[in-house]
């Protein structure tokens, strides 16, 4: 499978990112993924993969690269309870630093870079993240209603930007919720919010799991959790993005 990496222009500098995408000539259906605050590493590199092995470009940006190339900050191989304290430490400056502000020039960069690759097909696209990059991911389709026809977003903090946030939705929506995140009464308020403001959508916790339950380099990884993410991501990307080359 070819992967690379490349450098996005944003108005702020050049964003490295990698990219995975499918054998041939022909062109496919553009996913942006955001990964979670630990950023670009073998993990995330093997996700995009497998979502590229379904049919899919995709481009996962580093989200921080105004301070630096991934990996921004030095990182175990396993990131352990015992290793989060430091590297928490230096990753919290660097998240409260991505202002929205930022979030969204470095989104319109971002989805101009992916719809304007060779591989490529026209067409809307879809975005996806993890942990911050799902909030990411919500911001993304609700500023680009007309080029975002799906949002996924898993253990990510989709509700602090408030009910607001869902007014500028188009896109096919689906969130998945740690058990740890989420209890049931918030979910039921979060799942009125997006009917009310008539976003198609589901959004379910994910029974028995903790934040970050994607993720196999770190303890708090599900593997019937992420099994489970893929049974909702990739029907979803199938109903939303139903062309092929």
């Amino acid at each position: 499978m070819p992967t690379q990496t490349l450098r996005i222009p944003t108005a702020d500098g050049q964003a490295d990112a990698f990219t995975a995408f499918p054998d041939g000539d022909g062109r496919h259906p553009g996913v942006l993924m955001y990964p979670d605050g630990f950023g670009i590493r073998p993990v995330i590199r093997e996700l995009a993969r497998e979502l590229a092995g379904h049919g899919y470009y995709v481009l996962v940006p580093n989200l921080f690269y105004r301070h630096g190339p991934a990996p921004v900050i030095e990182l175990p191989e396993y990131i352990g309870e015992e290793a989060r304290p430091a590297v928490f430490a230096q990753l919290m400056p660097l998240i409260e630093a991505h202002t929205r502000e930022r979030a969204l020039r470095d989104a319109d960069a971002y989805l101009g870079f992916l719809t304007a690759r060779p591989e490529v097909g026209p067409g809307p696209v879809a975005v996806t993240g993890y942990c911050i990059g799902g909030l990411l991911a919500m911001r993304t389709a609700a500023a680009h209603p007309g080029q975002v026809a799906a949002v996924a977003s898993f253990h990510g903090p989709v509700g602090a930007d408030g009910p607001g946030l869902f007014s500028g939705l188009t896109a096919q929506v689906h969130l998945g919720h740690a058990a740890t995140d989420m209890t049931p009464e918030a979910l039921g308020e979060l799942n009125r919010s997006l009917d009310a403001a008539g976003v198609g959508h589901t959004s379910e916790i994910y029974p028995g799991t903790v934040h970050g339950f994607t993720m196999s380099d770190t303890d708090a990884f599900d593997p019937a959790a992420l099994q489970h993410h893929w049974d909702r991501l990739l029907p979803l990307l199938n109903r939303t993005l139903a062309w092929r080359s």
